[in-house]
């Protein structure tokens, strides 16, 4: 009698466990349910973002309409033609015109239907492009030369299918670094003696270079076209007096040749290795690349 009327220990209250998880294993499920709808409800918002403009057409939605209309200035500088600055001035003496009319007005806009011309011919605004030619020698920095010589532009000719030019130049003898683009704005702030590119050559001579003149050349040399100042001026080994390296921010045509000439010395050799500065460093001679964007970047914040 005592074993039947005795009950396990422990049986309700593992019942009444039982009971309670299984009520909140019920809860999980429930919440997780509601959960994924919740989820499923935010991709699909997220989703219809990004449906194709051609499915909401079909839905009877209009496509959106974006105004590409620009100032004329940028639009010839786009083209190359010159900076923002300078085209201001183009504009206001009357050789641009817009489908046939004389524009004279700052601040006018095109659109990309139109037919801009300067100066009689038709320009059209391009990508901009940037091109880095190691160059060799024997090739002259035009874009043309009238005696068939051999011009850096038979180089790069395959570069782009835009129209580029060289900013700056290298004598016909001189080697290494020369960039191209179509970028009249960036050409121009290269170019100009304020800011201040920088540049340097490896230079050869036909004798040993004295302390004293390298020196000069830093102190300022006199020439005929005014003093110029080199930012530095030094032996690139001990070992050869006949080769020096200098860095100078002048733009003179012929300044590096002129100077050492100046001093009774002739350039057998001139290398520019690097230019506001981009290096040559796995460019071979003769060869050109594209600027990357951080390039890029560097240089219209240099």
């Amino acid at each position: 009698m005592l074993e039947m009327n005795t009950r396990k220990s422990g049986t309700r209250g593992g019942d009444s466990k039982k009971k309670s998880f299984n009520r909140s294993k019920k809860t999980t499920r429930t919440s997780k349910k509601n959960e994924n709808t919740e989820q499923k409800t935010v991709k699909a918002k997220t989703k219809s973002k990004y449906i194709d403009y051609k499915d909401r057409l079909k839905k009877g939605d209009p496509l959106p309409t974006f105004n590409l209309d620009v100032r004329l200035n940028k639009y010839l500088s786009n083209a190359g033609v010159c900076s923002r600055r300078d085209a201001d001035v183009l504009i206001s003496t009357g050789v641009v015109s817009v489908n046939g009319k004389i524009i004279v007005e700052m601040g006018f806009k095109v659109s990309p239907t139109d037919v801009v011309k300067y100066d009689g011919e038709s320009i059209n605004a391009e990508k901009k492009r940037y091109v880095l030619l190691n160059k060799p020698k024997g090739f002259i920095t035009t874009m043309d030369d009238p005696q068939g010589r051999k011009t850096v532009m038979g180089l790069v000719k395959k570069a782009c299918k835009e129209r580029i030019y060289p900013v700056g130049r290298l004598d016909r003898e001189t080697t290494g670094l020369l960039l191209f683009t179509n970028d009249g704005d960036l050409a121009k702030k290269l170019t100009h003696p304020k800011h201040k590119a920088s540049k340097i050559y490896q230079v050869t001579l036909n004798k040993k270079v004295v302390k004293e003149d390298l020196e000069r050349l830093v102190e300022g040399i006199k020439l005929e076209d005014g003093t110029t100042k080199f930012d530095k001026a030094s032996y690139i080994s001990d070992a050869n007096a006949k080769e020096v390296g200098v860095e100078l921010h002048s733009g003179k045509n012929r300044i590096v040749r002129r100077s050492f000439e100046a001093m009774g010395y002739k350039v057998t050799r001139l290398d520019r290795v690097t230019f506001a500065g981009l290096s040559k460093k796995d460019l071979p001679r003769s060869m050109y690349r594209t600027l990357s964007e951080k390039e890029v970047a560097f240089l219209k914040m240099s």
